[in-house]
């Protein structure tokens, strides 16, 4: 279990480093003015960060996600593993359930994790060298929220966080299952590296596919008011409006973004955590290829 714990460890942060860009892009789109747009797309976003905010604008918020990466995967695997072995039998539907108990579980600290990330990566949006900024890093965003609105501001999006994490995680477990037999991923296999990175990437995918318009709204809520002006009273208030504004449209924002995140993300955390086991573990027989909770923006994913 430790050693899976710090295998998961150096994967996530692996995850996170390479996915955090994409993850800034689709946070823009995801709430920026429809009226007003200040993006046209995925690529005019990434060109518009970088020249005006510089290559470090993509990473704005990345100290949330880092931040939480030990505690999100102590609960994933904990949860995860405990469940598995509860439910005894290793069927498809004990995979998502599995998955599934692990999603929710670790809501508590992904939901205030991502109202962090959030905020810091709106702060001095279009601005080369932010001219006042109310946040220093994400403790101290997540501190002045507190301060402001109490436990309930800093758990703001906390059941459209719950509603996406859950059936997502059990969808990337059931797939990365489902990829790995079908693959016959086996430890002594030449190509087992590639084979994870495959399996991995497209569970990515398929787990944000399943639930990416709640992740829309999750973003909206948690974006609302910054600038000190909020828009929504609530999760269906928030639907309702962004239909009508929008069109169906509205929760498909970001998704190009999301979806170029995805499969590298898992797949550079798959490839960390399996290099990390082969060495870790030279020597060693391994009995099979464990699932691995890929940890993105816990989007988780």
């Amino acid at each position: 279990m430790a050693m899976d714990f710090l295998a998961g460890c150096a994967g996530g942060a692996a995850g996170v480093l390479v996915g955090h860009p994409f993850d800034t892009v689709k946070v823009r789109l995801q709430v920026q003015n429809a009226a007003k747009p200040l993006y046209r797309g995925t690529f005019h976003c990434f060109q518009s960060i970088i020249r005006q905010e510089t290559a470090f604008g993509l990473y704005k918020g990345i100290g949330s996600p880092m931040m939480g990466l030990t505690f999100i995967n102590a609960l994933v695997f904990g949860v995860q593993g405990n469940a598995i072995r509860a439910l005894e039998n290793d069927t498809p539907l004990h995979q998502f359930l599995a998955g599934a108990a692990a999603g929710a579980i670790q809501c508590v600290i992904c939901c205030p994790m991502e109202l962090a990330k959030t905020r810091m990566q709106l702060q001095g949006t279009g601005e080369y060298k932010s001219k006042s900024k109310n946040y220093k890093n994400s403790l101290d965003c997540l501190v002045k929220i507190y301060r402001k609105e109490g436990l309930r501001g800093v758990n703001r999006g906390m059941v459209t966080t719950f509603f996406r994490e859950t059936p997502s995680f059990g969808f990337y477990f059931l797939t990365y299952d489902y990829l790995t037999r079908y693959l016959s991923c086996e430890p002594n296999d030449s190509y087992i590296i590639p084979k994870l990175l495959l399996a991995g990437g497209m569970s990515g995918i398929v787990s944000w596919l399943s639930t990416y318009p709640i992740d829309v709204i999750k973003s909206r809520l948690q974006a609302d008011g910054v600038g000190g002006v909020n828009h929504y009273n609530g999760i269906r208030d928030c639907i309702k409006k962004s239909y009508e504004a929008e069109g169906w449209r509205a929760f498909t924002r970001g998704l190009t973004s999301t979806l170029l995140r995805a499969f590298p993300v898992n797949a550079a955390t798959f490839a960390t955590v399996t290099l990390f086991l082969m060495y870790m573990r030279a020597g060693e027989s391994i009995p099979e290829c464990e699932a691995v909770p890929a940890i993105q923006q816990p989007s988780s994913l």
